[in-house]
């Protein structure tokens, strides 16, 4: 007999706090509307699971709505950056460079 359901986790972390919940899903079941079903955002109400970034063991998708699961698949659900990682380096090497030339100027 073919499957009609298939088992899935989804997981979402904050700084302080993660969750992982497995879920039986309909066959044919998105990663985005895996997501919603989960519940996480009864969970963490912070979060918006039809908006949010979303990959499978680590590959983000620009388009979850399309990428159909495959059983054992792991849902994660990204937090949006709140620094542009690139930016924090530059601001953090100007620090150092001017912390480095007024220690040299004493």
């Amino acid at each position: 007999m073919a499957e009609t359901s298939i088992r899935v986790e989804v997981v979402y972390a904050t700084p302080d706090r993660q969750e992982l919940l497995e879920l039986e899903v309909p066959l044919g079941t998105t990663v985005r509307a895996a997501a919603i079903l989960s519940g996480m955002a009864e969970r963490f109400p912070e979060l918006n699971p039809a908006q949010c970034p979303l990959g499978v063991f680590g590959q983000l998708f620009s388009s979850p709505e399309i990428r159909k699961l495959e059983a054992g698949d792991r849902v994660e659900i990204y937090r949006p950056l709140l620094a542009d990682p690139k930016e924090v380096r530059r601001l953090r090497a100007l620090k150092a460079a001017a912390l480095k030339k007024a220690s040299g100027s004493i």
